[in-house]
């Protein structure tokens, strides 16, 4: 009898403390089988600018809220000098316009924007998740030969309240992924550093790193979700380097058409449906789709940013004349349809990115959206998720057969003339301009020499 107790009290024992580590697991387990139907994103938010979007994303009501980068704007812009022995804009230009802050002023920017009212009101209601780009990762355009990466990892992380024992302290980036929702409406978030890996701009090599290319197929042939959704600080669909120069270019994946090509492959060979890319750093809002990746139309949504826009550089008189840049600027891949309200269906003021999933439609349905500071969406594109669905497919034969059909058709690979005609139009512009200017020069030269000739005849 004695040896029965005993055994019932050791077996009671282990019950309980059975018990107690699984009541202490559950909650982190619960949250994150709460059903998600509603994420919210940003980027490019300026610490020290006016951010009134809060109140309009805190609106929304979002689950999830998700940094895409230029979370804050770290490092130090030096004055424009276009002449001088240091020159940091102009196609002569001999110095960078930005260099590095330290890393007490790093950590106070983060406090301040942490401490931003409107963030904070949304922290207390919603989980902050995010990644990096250039800017808060600590130098503009930089990549994997800043020396501050390893510091600015961790200030990211602590602005993020990343726990302390979290993997991605102890990794080289910040990527990571997040499973929300019970089974069978399960949204799996997976968040690239396109930053701490990333070789120079115009080598064609990495942006990832072999190490996180090896994480993310493991993610991507991992248990199938519902929904997956790819974060990246840079755009991933759309290369508008390939028509906005020489003037100036954008960071994209297009600008690694060898990692854009991996990219694309993985989610063929991997078989996941209804994949999609967020993404931010340019400065205005568009959505842009590509039909040659998976078989089903893969989406990237452009949210940029919560303070800075290009309309916001210019006179409220001439947004006019940027909105027509925008639309006379070739982009094959951008969805153009009713449900812009610019006719370019971008939009250059502060904006942040919207996704609801409505789980109880039939069929259930994919809604994603650009939305200005007052919350209204300024671009939209409304998807079934049976249409998302993988299905056989080969990215190499469909990428070439079909590189000439509508949302598969690469800017890269546009005529020349297309291509490049907003380079035509400002030099032909330049060309007119000057021949104007000379023109004024010799009637000028032309009145001045026949007024003295009448004078002397008078």
């Amino acid at each position: 009898m004695g040896l029965g107790l005993k055994w019932w009290c050791w077996w009671l024992t282990v019950t309980a403390v059975g018990v107690g580590v699984v009541v202490r697991g559950a909650p982190s387990e619960s949250k994150n089988n709460n059903l998600v139907s509603r994420i919210a994103f940003g980027s490019c938010a300026n610490q020290s600018a006016p951010q009134p979007i809060w109140d309009a994303i805190i609106k929304f009501d979002p689950q999830v809220f998700i940094w895409l980068g230029d979370n804050i704007y770290g490092d130090i812009r030096l004055p424009n000098k276009l002449f001088g022995r240091k020159r940091n804009i102009g196609p002569w230009k001999n110095t960078e316009r930005f260099v590095p802050a330290s890393e007490q002023e790093m950590k106070s920017k983060y406090e301040k924007a942490k401490s931003n009212p409107g963030y904070s009101r949304l922290r207390q209601k919603t989980k902050v998740i995010g990644t990096w780009d250039d800017h808060d990762y600590g130098l503009n355009d930089a990549g994997k030969e800043f020396a501050g990466k390893i510091t600015n990892q961790r200030l990211m992380l602590d602005f993020l309240d990343e726990p302390h024992d979290s993997p991605r302290r102890k990794q080289a980036g910040v990527y990571a992924s997040y499973t929300f929702g019970p089974t069978g409406r399960q949204i799996k978030v997976i968040l690239l550093d396109t930053r701490y890996h990333r070789d120079p701009l115009r080598s064609d090599g990495s942006i990832l790193g072999s190490s996180q290319w090896t994480w993310l197929e493991q993610e991507l042939h991992g248990s199938p979700t519902a929904v997956t959704i790819i974060g990246s600080s840079v755009q991933v669909i759309s290369n508008l380097s390939a028509t906005t120069g020489p003037f100036f270019y954008m960071e994209s994946w297009g600008r690694f058409p060898k990692e854009r090509d991996r990219l694309f492959k993985l989610l063929a060979d991997s078989k996941r449906g209804a994949v999609f890319f967020i993404s931010g750093d340019v400065h205005f809002g568009e959505i842009t789709r590509y039909d040659c990746a998976t078989g089903y139309p893969l989406y990237d949504v452009t949210a940029s940013g919560i303070t800075q826009a290009v309309e916001k550089v210019v006179p409220t008189p001439l947004h006019f004349f940027v909105r027509f840049l925008a639309w006379l600027t070739p982009a094959t891949l951008r969805v153009m349809d009713g449900n812009c309200r610019r006719k370019s269906c971008t939009y250059g003021m502060p904006n942040f990115g919207a996704i609801e999933i409505d789980w109880d439609a039939n069929p259930m349905t994919l809604k994603l959206q650009v939305r200005d500071t007052d919350g209204n969406p300024v671009v939209g594109v409304n998807a079934p998720l049976p249409e998302l669905q993988a299905r056989n497919f080969n990215y190499v034969t469909s990428s070439k057969i079909g590189k000439h059909q509508k949302h598969c058709y690469l800017e890269i690979n546009q005529p020349g003339i297309v291509r490049y005609r907003l380079a035509i139009l400002a030099y032909c512009a330049l060309a007119v301009l000057i021949l104007s200017m000379m023109g004024v020069i010799w009637l000028c030269t032309l009145c001045c020499c026949r007024c003295p000739l009448k004078k002397k005849r008078d």
